[in-house]
């Protein structure tokens, strides 16, 4: 496979000049965006808004930005992303979009509708194949996200305590998941079911279609049969009370493989871009309810029609800065005994690890990790 295109522009704007959403909108043209027909097309621009309390999410200047150019070239842009697995304030669509609007996404600040991909309660799914898929077979992905004709990740490239980093990758895989494709990728057990929390409902008894689900007519809760249930985490989505749970038990290998195999399922078949910005490097995901002080510099914004030789550039920039004083990353190298593992982002989260996604995805034949770096001005 020849290398990818991946092109770059750094943060470093002119007094009285052009800002950064308007260096956005060059850059992304620059790399090519305009050869996908936009014309009367749906297109989908994935993103994170950011959980409340966490403020190093990318701003909606940014978001605004990308969908001008789709407009410009014709198409419907509307931004999107799926439910969390995990109780918060994005478990659901109408808190997702409450959690989105404080954020500061609204159809007036971004040009375009806000969806949430995977409907109300994150059971919304359509169930996609997975070309080569070795973990994978058919990934759970939101409806909206696979209804749109054109694919467009922008992401917030950051640290993350499971996965090493944020990428392109993750924010696709990971974040295209309805709420059971994210249980899929994160879990290899069973349901659990807090009888504490659980109101007797019945709702999750009809996801089920496994015959997992009992309801005890002395207890009035329900409870799981653990002989038949396969994990497939329809039942969390219907839980309105936090009552169900899965541990989080697979490794972080098995979770990389996976995210990568969900990635190749969202764009397989379909014109895509992609776009990341490496600001804000926060040691942490944007799914916490807070965000630490950032581990690197700001670097710059880099897009390619390639995801994965996208990250690789991303998180070759970032290994070749220098730490920030007095972040995570800074303290841990100071530690007596510290283990240095030449890699930024497993010297700021020990128990992380990455390379096992980008291995997976070129596998799999998602992209290449070869690319030339084409320096926008």
């Amino acid at each position: 496979m020849e290398k990818a295109k991946v092109f770059f522009t750094d943060f470093h704007t002119k007094a009285f000049g052009d800002g950064l959403p308007t260096k956005l909108k060059k850059l992304i043209k620059k790399a090519g965006i305009g050869q996908i027909d936009m014309e009367g097309k749906f297109a989908a621009i994935k993103m994170h808004f950011g959980e409340l309390g966490n403020v190093s999410y990318l701003r909606p200047n940014y978001a605004k930005a990308v969908a001008d150019v789709v407009r410009e070239l014709g198409g419907k842009p509307f931004l999107t992303d799926c439910n969390t697995m995990y109780p918060g304030k994005r478990k659901n669509a109408l808190e997702h979009l409450e959690c989105a609007w404080e954020n500061g996404f609204t159809p007036l600040t971004v040009g375009c509708p806000v969806l949430i991909g995977d409907g109300l309660k994150g059971t919304d799914d359509v169930e996609v194949p997975v070309a080569g898929g070795e973990y994978v077979k058919a990934a759970k992905i939101g409806r909206a996200v696979m209804d749109a004709d054109v694919f467009i990740s922008l992401t917030h490239f950051k640290g993350h305590e499971m996965t090493g980093f944020g990428g392109a990758i993750k924010n696709i895989g990971m974040g295209c998941g309805s709420r059971a494709g994210k249980m899929e990728q994160h879990c290899s057990g069973t349901a659990n079911i807090d009888e504490a929390k659980c109101k007797g409902c019945r709702s999750c008894l009809k996801e089920c279609a496994n015959g997992a689900l009992e309801f005890d007519l002395e207890s009035k809760k329900t409870r799981v049969v653990a002989e038949t249930c396969v994990g497939c985490g329809r039942c969390l989505g219907s839980c309105n009370f936090d009552a169900i749970s899965f541990a989080l038990d697979s490794a972080n290998e098995l979770l990389n493989r996976r995210m990568a195999e969900y990635t190749k399922a969202v764009v397989d078949g379909r014109p895509c871009f992609h776009i990341s910005l490496v600001v804000d490097v926060s040691p942490n995901c944007d799914c916490h309810g807070e965000n630490d002080v950032p581990i690197l510099p700001n670097l710059g914004m880099f897009a390619s029609f390639d995801p994965l030789a996208l990250d690789q550039a991303c998180v070759d920039a970032c290994m070749k800065a220098k730490p920030l004083p007095g972040s995570q990353l800074a303290k841990n190298m100071a530690k007596p005994g510290f283990v240095d593992h030449h890699d930024h982002f497993r010297n700021s989260r020990p128990e992380c690890e990455w390379r096992s996604c980008l291995d997976q995805a070129e596998k799999i034949g998602l992209g290449t990790r070869e690319y030339e770096l084409i320096v926008v001005k």
